[in-house]
């Protein structure tokens, strides 16, 4: 008997072509998004387009965008804009020089702040579901990274003709 996949299962996937260190991805799908990376020159790149740890942590703002806008529809609150401040302390010991340990990220800290309608309990939920929901905030976090997540509620602006 055959194994089915799940009806949840989306599955995404990227193509890549390159050479030295500069590589263009084409994301699969109707769209065909195509992008680039490069890297530092200090990593053998001439910094034409953003490093893959820039797109990590951009990965990192726009899902959580994303599944908080999910979780807010669930909670019946209302999001406006959003700015995110993400850092990565990255030790390069391990990715330049060979040495031991772990190429990861030490710390990533995320700071957001979005308008919304949410009180303190709603806005702490939406948190809360938004770092559990989350794919990318999940690979940060189960990857044993010290990982700061500091988010700031403020008010919606008043609608206009209200």
């Amino acid at each position: 008997m055959a194994v089915r996949p799940k009806e949840t299962v989306v599955p995404f996937a990227v193509h890549g072509e390159g050479t030295g260190v500069l590589q263009t991805l084409t994301a699969a799908g109707d769209a065909g998004h195509v992008f680039r990376a490069d890297a530092y020159p200090a990593f053998g790149g001439e910094d034409s387009a953003p490093s893959p740890l820039f797109y990590a942590l951009g990965a990192l703002t726009s899902c959580n965008q994303v599944t908080a806008s999910l979780v807010a529809k669930d909670l019946g609150i209302t999001l406006g804009a959003w700015t995110f401040d993400v850092r990565g302390d990255l030790d390069t010991a391990v990715l330049v020089g060979g040495a031991d340990g772990n190429a990861n990220f030490d710390r990533v800290e995320v700071r957001a702040s979005v308008e919304t309608d949410a009180d303190e309990e709603q806005f702490a939920t939406l948190v809360s579901e938004t770092a559990r929901r989350c794919p990318v905030t999940q690979l940060f976090q189960r990857s044993g990274l010290e990982f700061a997540n500091d988010w700031t509620r403020a008010p919606l602006p008043a609608t206009v003709g209200a």
